[in-house]
């Protein structure tokens, strides 16, 4: 018969028909793949017995019908690549713990606070509870810190002294609040990059951030994705002028060669972002800088 290979009856089986109503029973999938789904293409029916919900799909056709192979067959394939997808998940899951521990560690030798968060939901009640109620607090041009709603949280705390430069209307105004914001209780940052032996790198254009975490308030608390984790120092500093600063580009009306190009040319245009240059190898004051190092890609 045509496509033989979507239809097979096995009429020589003792149940065969095991279902009545249909002329050309498929036996091909004589389980259904659907039956242990809650929500299926086919019209079970359900009872309660002990306690238990029964599916009863006596009076079901739908794996037996051969217009149903290909619905089934394409059903089989997408769950077969949510499982592979998973498993790659669970893979990378397992790998960012691994490196994220070995960072922590190399974190704390430099004198430093550290943490991994597998989330950013992790890393968001972690950074909270670092932080004392009636804290001054503000922040340089960090995205990863709003992606974990860091800066909404803190904002809807009353008790809170918040400096946002945003907040203002006037670039007088705004540099007052940079300025101010150098001596409050918690700056709140990312990195660039940061080595596998935990050292921190950043590159700044006006430098008020990169001057706050080297001195300045009291605490520097940093979330760092582990998207920003590399091999040694010199690839630290390849990230933040390649990858970092090339994209934070993207995000300010300025006209650099890597504005149009996506690719650092170590320009001296009047716009360049790439002015101050830190690196962190070292906190003098133990544990002020506070790194949360999350499992998740955050930032640029």
């Amino acid at each position: 018969m045509e496509n033989s290979s979507r239809f097979f009856a096995n009429r020589e089986c003792q149940y065969y028909p095991c279902h009545k109503g249909i002329e050309e029973l498929n036996c091909l999938f004589c389980y259904c793949p659907f039956y242990l789904r809650e929500h299926c293409p086919g019209n079970p029916a359900y009872f309660e017995k002990n306690g238990n919900r029964i599916k009863d799909c006596t009076n079901c056709t739908f794996p037996h019908r051969p217009e149903s192979y290909d619905i089934i067959v394409e059903w089989i394939r997408k769950q077969n690549q949510k499982k592979e997808a998973n498993g790659m998940q669970e893979c990378r899951k397992v790998r960012n713990r691994l490196l994220g521990a070995k960072v922590v560690e190399a974190l704390k030798s430099r004198n430093m606070e550290a943490w991994y968060a597998e989330t950013k939901e992790e890393a968001l009640k972690q950074a909270l509870s670092l932080i004392p109620d009636g804290s001054s607090i503000s922040w340089g041009g960090s995205m990863s810190i709003q992606e974990i709603g860091l800066v909404g949280a803190l904002k809807s705390k009353e008790s809170m002294k918040i400096f946002d430069r945003d907040s203002v209307n006037t670039p007088e105004e705004r540099t007052k609040m940079m300025r101010e914001a150098f001596f409050c209780d918690y700056f709140l940052a990312s990195s660039n990059a940061v080595s596998e032996d935990g050292i921190l790198v950043n590159i700044d254009g006006y430098a008020n951030r990169v001057a706050a975490i080297a001195y300045g308030p009291e605490n520097v608390l940093m979330v760092v994705g582990i998207n920003k984790v590399v091999k040694t120092e010199a690839d630290a500093l390849s990230r933040a002028r390649s990858i970092a600063a090339t994209s934070n580009a993207q995000r300010f009306p300025i006209n650099t060669p890597c504005k149009k190009t996506g690719t650092c040319a170590n320009c001296k245009m009047p716009d360049t972002i790439c002015c101050q240059f830190l690196t962190t190898r070292y906190s003098k004051a133990p544990g002020r800088i506070k790194v949360i190092l999350v499992g998740e890609e955050l930032g640029l």
